[in-house]
């Protein structure tokens, strides 16, 4: 099977580790490249690949001010990870109700021991 281009969508731009090294510090607001990259010890140029990446999928913007590039967080474009992410949910909830049940059988138990 064929692997799917890194810039198709927010589910293959986020597979890349450092890229989503790069929205975790973007939440905390917009950012150059320069800090971006001295932050997680790698090259500007790398640093940029990644942002462009990352601007195609419509995860992070870019806003110059004066000479300089700030990069911010689309979060929007995380969206559809959101969702899927959420189809999860039911899943989650029925384990967790699961292991609740079992954990109140078990004091019943020792309880009655």
């Amino acid at each position: 099977m064929a692997r799917a281009a890194t810039t198709s969508d927010a589910f293959n731009a986020i597979a890349e580790p450092q890229r989503r090294d790069i929205l975790a510090l973007l939440r905390a607001g917009e950012r150059p490249v320069t800090d971006l990259a001295q932050e997680l010890g790698m090259s500007q140029p790398r640093a940029s690949k990644h942002l462009r990446v990352l601007r195609e999928v419509g995860l992070v913007r870019v806003r110059g001010v004066g000479k300089q590039r700030l990069y911010g967080l689309d979060a929007r474009g995380l969206r559809p990870v959101h969702e899927w992410v959420g189809g999860f949910e039911r899943f989650w909830n029925e384990s967790f109700d699961r292991l609740d049940t079992y954990v109140q059988d078990l004091k019943q138990t020792r309880q009655e021991e």
